[in-house]
């Protein structure tokens, strides 16, 4: 299931209850996660490196960060 889909709300655990997203907030929510997948891919072509998986590992934070605001 795409996380933009309406029907993201059934069977989560987590959150009791969701609200539907607009249009413009589920695109929103795809180019957030769009652009971090760019900037994780990225850092995945340059090398490995403990300091590399620290860096994907913020831009996953960051995506989680910014589409829990986008989903509140």
């Amino acid at each position: 299931m795409k996380s933009t889909d309406d029907e993201r709300v059934v069977n989560n655990v987590m959150r009791h209850e969701y609200r539907v997203l607009t249009d413009k907030e589920k695109e929103t929510m795809q180019m957030v996660k769009d652009q971090g997948l760019d900037l994780w891919t990225m850092f995945d072509d340059i090398g490995q490196s403990r300091e590399l998986s620290l860096a994907k590992t913020k831009v996953e934070e960051a995506v989680m960060w910014a589409i829990k605001h986008l989903t509140s």
